[in-house]
């Protein structure tokens, strides 16, 4: 159980006002973590918990969530601190109701304010720390070939992890012909643009006003198409998200092929956290990419 009271007074530190909370209410956190909604009647702010041994998956979640917010284009909730408290890891950031109805606008807007977070750049791929996607490590160290970057921080990376788990036989030997070849499929000059790097659709939601919110990152500097791919895994973001999109900075062609490499590292992803359902699925996203190569 961590000490509220404790976790209080750094929310207190970190803001600048005094802060007595009620007790927390339980909200949804997902898979990975707990969270709850502290609040004083006045001000209310969400915390995620989890295990004393995962602060640096917290730290790595703020400093995410600070590099999108200075970008000042879509909303992310502002983090406040991070730390450990009665033995629990904690992340405190604001408190962002969600669950509006998104305006006239609102899915393109999302797809415009996206298309220029994606404009923030930097030197190379790869981020200033390591991070997670999900609860898996997520290896960020800076490469200025994207192929390189793609094939030893992403598929490579959770292709070890696979195999680790037991889950060797085709989807390795087939995996490790796709890192040999999937090269020839990256051919429009990617450049380095900051991703929320886990954007699918229970990341996006919108505000009581209606403006869109995107939370839970697992940040990096990456081929922007790797953002929009995840955006297409799980149903989707609507017609106007991508009408909107494209008008403000459209595609290379070929991006219907990249689509599917992006997307098998969260496939992979799945496997790893979640077992053998997504064995069959991973393995036919590799053959469809073989297809591809040739």
């Amino acid at each position: 159980m961590p000490d509220w009271q404790d976790i209080a007074a750094r929310i207190a530190a970190a803001t600048g006002e005094p802060f007595a909370p009620r007790p927390p209410q339980h909200v949804g956190g997902g898979c990975i973590n707990r969270a709850v909604r502290l609040g004083n009647g006045r001000r209310d702010y969400f915390v995620k918990l989890n295990d004393a041994s995962q602060l640096a998956m917290f730290e790595a979640e703020a400093a995410g969530l600070a590099a999108l917010a200075a970008t000042a284009t879509l909303r992310v909730p502002r983090p406040l601190c991070t730390g450990v408290s009665a033995g629990e890891a904690f992340l405190a950031m604001e408190y962002i109701p969600l669950g509006g109805r998104p305006g006239a606008d609102g899915k393109a807007a999302a797809g415009r304010l996206l298309a220029t977070l994606h404009r923030a750049s930097a030197p190379a791929f790869g981020w200033e720390r390591d991070n997670t996607i999900g609860s898996t490590p997520q290896p960020n160290a800076p490469e200025p070939d994207w192929v390189v970057f793609w094939r030893e921080r992403r598929l490579g990376h959770q292709l070890r992890l696979a195999a680790a788990s037991g889950y060797r036989g085709r989807v390795q030997e087939r995996g490790a012909r796709l890192l040999e070849g999937f090269g020839a499929l990256i051919d429009h000059a990617p450049r380095p643009s900051l991703l929320h790097g886990d954007l699918w659709g229970g990341n996006l939601g919108f505000d009581a006003a209606g403006r869109p919110v995107i939370f839970d990152p697992a940040v990096y500097y990456g081929d922007r198409e790797a953002d929009l791919a995840m955006t297409e895994l799980f149903g989707g973001f609507g017609s106007d998200f991508y009408a909107a999109y494209r008008e403000a900075w459209p595609l290379a062609p070929g991006y219907a092929v990249r689509k599917t490499l992006y997307n098998l590292y969260h496939i992979l992803n799945h496997l790893n956290l979640f077992g053998g359902g997504y064995l069959a699925q991973a393995e036919g996203m590799i053959e469809r990419l073989l297809a591809e190569i040739g």
